[in-house]
């Protein structure tokens, strides 16, 4: 289910692919904002939900995290279900 995490995690990962902690970087430094539980554990939700997307990389180590159209367009209900 959104909330009101989902658009400033979008705006963190922009047009990239990033790690957790890359990710967790870019909310503190954008919004002074730190997840109030484990990162990865949030956007694994979203990721279950289609609103972000997600995959291990190995050549960095974990997970690696981006949100692209498709993922935007689920949340306004555009192309898929909320």
């Amino acid at each position: 289910m959104p909330d009101d995490l989902l658009p400033m995690i979008w705006e963190a990962l922009g047009d990239d692919r990033v790690t957790t902690k890359e990710a967790a970087e870019r909310l503190e430094a954008a919004f002074r904002y730190k997840c109030p539980d484990d990162l990865a554990r949030t956007l694994n939700r979203y990721r279950n939900e289609g609103l972000v997307r997600g995959r291990v990389s190995f050549d960095d180590g974990g997970w690696v995290w981006w949100a692209d159209e498709g993922c935007r367009r689920r949340m306004d209900g555009v192309g898929g279900e909320k």
